[in-house]
């Protein structure tokens, strides 16, 4: 298992357009085989900060989601629409293995 944590860099003034893109992300990465744990908007402190967090079952059912990514169309609309609406400014992609007891 692998959690991608998303930090986004992202315009102050486009929150609205960031939280649509977010919502249209949500149901695609579960349609590609992930699980999606959401989107955290700012709330208190940076104005400018936003996190998304997501798992795949393994870092190669993770790229086989990116590389068709690029080539569905519900993708490329969503990848459009934050070029379009430039509410994103830029981002950072780390990933994670959990720790169970």
């Amino acid at each position: 298992m692998v959690t991608c944590y998303l930090n986004y860099i992202i315009d102050a003034n486009k929150i609205k357009e960031f939280e649509h893109y977010a919502k249209l992300w949500i149901p695609l990465v579960n349609k590609f085989g992930g699980t999606h744990h959401g989107y955290f908007l700012p709330s208190e402190g940076k104005n400018n900060v936003a996190l998304a967090l997501f798992t795949f079952p393994s870092l190669a059912t993770y790229e086989k989601y990116r590389n068709e990514s690029f080539e569905d169309k519900e993708c490329i609309d969503a990848f459009k629409y934050a070029e379009d609406t430039n509410c994103i400014i830029s981002y950072e992609r780390s990933f994670f293995r959990p720790v169970f007891s």
